[in-house]
């Protein structure tokens, strides 16, 4: 983005312009300038006056502010122990200083705190692929899909969720050079009506039986590459044994499938042995499917194909589970390619062993015992309301909030609501009284990113870096990340939290990347250049190494573990070391779709990035927040579109309105993220927030099961 400013005001924001092919902004970020500016922005700290949840606050000074959060949080700490403050974080404005680092360094400082692991986004798969893999988040560059004779795209949409802005790009240009494309979704997206040959609408939460059948037809009529099978993984014999049904005598065939899936044996049968026959071919399997009660085995089970395909590590290929091939991880010195490093040390804290991002460990019975463990971000609400009487390490009676909207993005709203209301105290930084605010005592405005410098990358490993400069002061009595955190340590009588400016702790940063991209300038060289490419020779080529060179792979074995040894040795059922089909609860089979007969999806919408840019008005315009249902499921209940429609289950209810489309399957609806939770005086939704409706409990990696949730719909009394 190019933010042009004129007496400190930003009257425009440009996209990108000057390459091919060009980084261009969403239309979240050309409605930055709006969310700069909204009536809305949060401009002074404020004290909550009512009953959490009422939205009545009033104005107060910082000083009284900063008053009240380090008293508050020093009686809880006194009180109950360190561990029984959480710090609640998302991604927020990535980049490397004004994020949760700095109040995670803060508390350690202080005696401790507890966090939060498993990410929102892709927990099952990124275990699964340090299962499968030894590491995870290895993929391809985009532009190496120019190479590929067939695409698959599984799950995924990136027409509308496009972590890597230019993936679409060379999708476009592959299909023109008469590249097949075929679309797997219960959904027929935006991304398969630009790029689909073909449409394979599936049941949610079954696609690992639809792999399945897939790998049998390859066993089955000999397709699969035994050359790559035997030389880069390990333990297919026992994977070939579960799928020809040696071990349980039910045959994973199209048959079988068909009867979970929906999907016809016609089209399983010859996606198989297209996908076998066509070199190279690229499966890219998106991570939505992943969300689901047993969403491990989807990952592994797409790994799996790639591998017995031999379209790992090859040109035209794909390794690995996202929505889109991004860039190198492999060995990065940064945290998952989003951001340059913190230039700071977090410490550690007593009270808990692990830290935030230990996604891949399930917290061990030792450690949990002795309360130096972190908790699951989807058992946060559960935790609170259960505490040590329940299983957990601590009593939780304080919620610190530096980035994220938790109450709105994870599952089973009400309950949050329940466990938020039961604390003694919260505080939340943020641009707007975002839900997960107005149940907080204390707001602190945070300064944009327009607002403060910091140093980025693009997501996902991509070949740039920037220097994001200040652009504007703060909105009203904004403050940035660092200057809070700041305020506070003082408040808190912590004397030894930062002695550096945000410029020089921006230079240290810089300095840890430098000695790694030996092309980069010096520092003041790269502030006043604002933009760096990276030099890279050619595309990058996930695991390369591993099959040109015979590197080894990061696992036990040093090859692909098809069968996981590390899997094999927690002895658990529920994660069992071959990819592995299990019925998931809260699905079309489960019995409660009796009560409650529709699946509900929960996509992605492109007016938000998650929950934010929710309350813009400029997006707001532009898509509506409503639910999709069939045009069979909707005449059945008298539904057509522009009605308001009640959709409930024993989770939540809502009001909100649907569209009646041909583009989704029977028995599926799909509501969109994000979209802020306003309950009215009946405690019934009215801002469509899904995670009303959606399910708390986790996968057995730890993940949330966003897929894993029945809901009926009916046409609302009296239009309301």
């Amino acid at each position: 983005l190019k933010a042009h400013v004129r007496d400190g005001k930003i009257i425009r924001i440009e996209t990108d312009n000057e390459e091919e092919p060009q980084y261009r902004a969403c239309v979240r970020g050309r409605a930055w300038r709006q969310r700069i500016y909204a009536p809305d922005r949060l401009k002074y700290p404020l004290k909550r006056v009512g009953e959490r949840g009422s939205g009545k606050f009033e104005k107060i000074s910082w000083d009284e502010a900063l008053d009240i959060v380090s008293s508050e949080l020093l009686k809880v700490r006194e009180k109950y122990g360190p561990a029984s403050t959480i710090v609640l974080h998302a991604i927020g404005d990535d980049n490397n200083i004004h994020h949760a680092p700095l109040f995670w360094r803060l508390f350690n400082l202080a005696g401790g705190f507890t966090g939060t692991w498993a990410f929102f986004s892709f927990e099952q798969a990124m275990f699964a692929e340090i299962a499968t893999f030894g590491i995870p988040m290895e993929r391809n560059s985009p532009v190496g899909l120019l190479n590929s004779k067939m695409i698959i795209l599984w799950g995924c949409n990136p027409a509308v969720t496009r972590h890597e802005t230019k993936a679409m790009y060379y999708m476009k240009q592959a299909k023109e050079a008469g590249v097949k494309i075929v679309c797997i979704d219960p959904k027929y997206t935006r991304t398969a009506a630009i790029l689909a040959d073909k449409w394979i609408p599936i049941k949610p939460t079954t696609d690992t039986a639809m792999l399945l059948a897939m790998a049998y037809v390859m066993i089955k009529e000999d397709l699969y590459d035994h050359e790559f099978i035997e030389k880069y993984t390990y333990g297919f014999d026992k994977f070939k044994g579960y799928v020809m049904g040696k071990e349980d005598g039910i045959p994973k065939n199209p048959e079988w499938a068909e009867k979970i899936t929906s999907v016809k044996v016609s089209d399983i049968e010859e996606l198989a042995r297209e996908y076998a026959a066509t070199k190279p071919a690229a499966l890219i399997s998106g991570i939505s499917p992943s969300r689901s009660a047993y969403g491990e085995q989807y990952t592994r089970a797409t790994i799996t194909l790639s591998a017995m395909t031999g379209n790992i590590g090859r040109k035209g290929g794909a390794a690995s589970s996202r929505t889109y091939p991004g860039g190198k991880y492999q060995n990065a010195p940064f945290l998952f390619g989003l951001s340059a490093p913190f230039p700071m040390s977090i410490g550690k804290s007593p009270v808990m062993a692990k830290g935030p991002y230990q996604s891949h460990l399930i917290p061990d019975a030792k450690l949990m015992a002795e309360g130096k463990v972190g908790i699951n971000s989807h058992q946060v609400a559960d935790a609170i309301l259960k505490g040590k009487a329940g299983g957990y390490p601590a009593d939780y009676k304080a919620i610190f909030i530096p980035c994220g909207n938790y109450l709105n993005q994870d599952c089973n709203t009400n309950k949050t609501v329940k466990a938020f209301k039961s604390v003694d105290f919260i505080v939340t930084l943020d641009h707007f009284l975002t839900p997960s605010a107005q149940y907080s005592d204390i707001v602190l405005p945070v300064a944009s990113l327009f607002e403060r410098s910091a140093i980025m990358s693009t997501v996902n490993g991509g070949p740039y870096w920037a220097f994001a400069p200040k652009m504007i002061e703060p909105i009203g009595e904004a403050k940035t990340h660092l200057e809070i955190a700041e305020l506070l340590a003082k408040k808190m009588g912590i004397t030894n939290f930062n002695d550096k400016t945000e410029d020089e702790l921006n230079k240290a940063s810089y300095n840890t990347i430098k000695p790694v991209l030996s092309e980069f300038p010096d520092y003041e060289s790269f502030k006043n250049q604002g933009i760096l490419k990276i030099k890279v020779p050619e595309p990058y080529l996930a695991f390369k190494k591993q099959i040109e060179e015979n590197a080894p792979f990061f696992t036990p074995s040093q090859k692909i573990e098809i069968y996981s040894q590390r899997l094999a040795e927690l002895n658990n059922p529920k994660i069992p070391p071959i990819p592995t089909y299990i019925a998931a609860w809260e699905s079309l089979s489960d019995p409660l779709a009796e009560k409650y007969p529709l699946q509900l999806l929960t996509s992605h919408s492109i007016r938000r990035s998650h929950s934010q840019f929710d309350n813009i008005p400029w997006l707001r315009e532009l898509v509506t927040q409503e639910i999709f249902i069939s045009a069979t499921d909707a005449k059945s209940r008298g539904i057509k579109t522009g009605d308001k429609v009640r959709v409930f289950n024993d989770r939540g209810e809502m009001i909100i309105p649907v569209r009646v489309s041909e583009r989704i399957m029977p028995g599926v609806v799909d509501l969109p993220q994000g979209a802020w939770f306003n309950p009215d005086e009946n405690g019934i939704d009215r801002g469509g927030c899904a995670n009303v409706l959606t399910l708390d409990k986790t996968s057995p990696a730890g993940g949330l099961v966003t897929n894993c949730s029945l809901v009926q719909i009916e046409k609302s009394k009296g239009g309301d």
